[in-house]
């Protein structure tokens, strides 16, 4: 069984095209103008195990805000569409990251029931030239649009890179575990409601 999809979503702010494939090997091509939020989807990409790639032109002349949040609408989308349903998946996973002094923890359940629980604290504004803020405002984009509720909580950190680098990888591997097919399943929804 085949789990990519692909999703383009076009608007007067942002022109975005999303492709998934959540049983590859963590390959990825990515392009946003952003270079710290290219190298977070990277980082995304490799530590879920899911091929990416993220083509995305934002109102940059304005600012990031558009273009971090639409990334965020699609990739939730494209997730969602490889898996129909959430059929035949695990369908809770969770992570800790430990980076240096930085420990993130992630935890995910695809449940079509979406939410984000953002328990994340940076100590400066930006991080490079991306705004430190709209970290949440990503994550919040992908649990609505995946239908995940998502909790992610910063357990300690300092550094602002480290913080937002080890919740996307908390995340990308709580997703992993998540997506993975369960044969215990025998390819249903893993629910006692029989669908998600």
């Amino acid at each position: 069984m085949s789990r990519k999809a692909e999703v383009v979503r076009n608007t007067k702010e942002t022109q975005i095209r999303i492709a998934v494939d959540l049983d590859g090997t963590g390959a990825s091509e990515i392009s946003t103008g952003i270079g710290f939020f290219d190298h977070m989807l990277e980082s995304f990409a490799r530590h879920g195990g899911i091929d990416l790639k993220v083509e995305t032109r934002g109102d940059l002349h304005i600012d990031m805000h558009h273009t971090v949040e639409d990334t965020g609408i699609v990739l939730g989308q494209a997730i969602k569409e490889a898996i129909p349903g959430f059929k035949g998946i695990r369908r809770f996973g969770h992570a800790y990251i430990p980076m240096d002094e930085t420990l993130s923890r992630c935890a995910i359940d695809l449940s079509n029931r979406p939410y984000l629980i953002w328990n994340v604290e940076f100590r400066t504004p930006k991080v490079g030239d991306m705004d430190t803020e709209l970290f949440k405002e990503f994550h919040h984009a992908f649990a609505m649009n995946c239908g995940a509720c998502v909790h992610l909580d910063l357990l300690r950190g300092a550094n602002s890179h480290h913080i937002a680098e080890s919740g996307f990888k908390a995340l990308a591997r709580a997703l992993r575990h998540a997506v993975e097919v369960d044969p215990k399943t025998l390819g249903a929804a893993p629910s006692t409601k029989g669908m998600l």
